[in-house]
């Protein structure tokens, strides 16, 4: 088993190729600037699109590109409430039938929490022991 160890080469992605005949992609440089005035440079290629905004290596903040090269705007969408989604659904007329009915089943004791449809029969007694 020892016999068929590699003597001399270390773990890990060493590469034993050499970089003669290679051919790298074109790069640029871009550069950035955050709000606490940090300047860096990213190398990128040349075909790739440039993002107006990068993380700043020195403070996290969000650097813009020193390019010129602005962030699209991203249309929000109007916040869809309950009762908007309830209207896709149903009619005004449609909503009042139905908390009509609902109403009337509640005060009938068909439905509801069970501490609201008492018998009317059993009264509490007065609190003077009578």
């Amino acid at each position: 088993m020892a016999e068929r160890t590699l003597r001399g080469a270390r773990l890990g992605g060493q590469s034993f190729e050499d970089e003669r005949g290679i051919e790298f992609a074109a790069r640029q440089q871009v550069g950035y600037r955050c709000q606490l005035g940090h300047d860096f440079e990213i190398t990128m290629s040349v075909e790739a699109d440039i993002p107006a905004i990068w993380e700043c290596p020195r403070c996290g903040g969000e650097a813009l590109s020193t390019a010129g090269i602005l962030p699209e705007e991203k249309a929000e969408k109007p916040v869809r409430t309950h009762w908007d989604m309830l209207l896709e659904r149903r009619s005004e007329s449609e909503l009042e039938d139905i908390l009509k009915e609902r109403l009337e089943l509640l005060r009938g004791g068909e439905i509801g929490p069970a501490h609201l449809h008492r018998p009317a029969g059993k009264k509490r007694k007065a609190a003077t022991g009578a």
